[in-house]
């Protein structure tokens, strides 16, 4: 398993940059603006880990700016920590045997979501290229909320 990243929401993308970069230092490493979803994704290292980071080879703050205005309550503005691993049907069957609620199953080979016993939620990511689709995964409907 290699540590990701940590999601935050912010509600003003162009502030949170001048905290994060301009005054706390961090390296903007990479960006995506999605239409269709309408939100940005920017990702941010500390100075020292900005080359391994562009590589998914150091933990990165992921800032998630919906384009859609939301008031963030209760923790919604902390997204999710996330985890790449070798083999994400054989974690989540291992985690599902141990009693862990799998909300948002590997349907797709790719990712999946569970929560912590205090509702943090954490996205598993399978390593490189999407595994084949695979039942009972291929089938299984989300739980709760990721």
């Amino acid at each position: 398993m290699e540590y990701l990243h940590t999601m935050v929401r912010v509600a003003d993308l162009k502030q949170s940059l001048d905290f994060y970069v301009d005054k706390l230092g961090l390296v903007e490493t990479r960006r995506t603006d999605n239409d269709a979803g309408r939100y940005t994704l920017v990702y941010l290292a500390a100075p020292g880990d900005a080359d391994r980071a562009a590589k998914f080879k150091a933990p990165l703050i992921e800032l998630t700016y919906n384009w859609d205005k939301e008031i963030y309550t209760g923790g919604r503005n902390f997204g999710h920590l996330a985890f790449a691993v070798e083999n994400i049907y054989a974690i989540c069957d291992r985690l599902m045997k141990a009693g862990v609620t799998i909300n948002r199953p590997p349907r797709d080979g790719a990712m999946a979501f569970i929560r912590s016993p205090d509702n943090i939620s954490i996205e598993l990511l399978q390593q490189g290229a999407p595994l084949p689709k695979l039942e009972p995964w291929a089938s299984l409907p989300n739980t709760g909320v990721w």
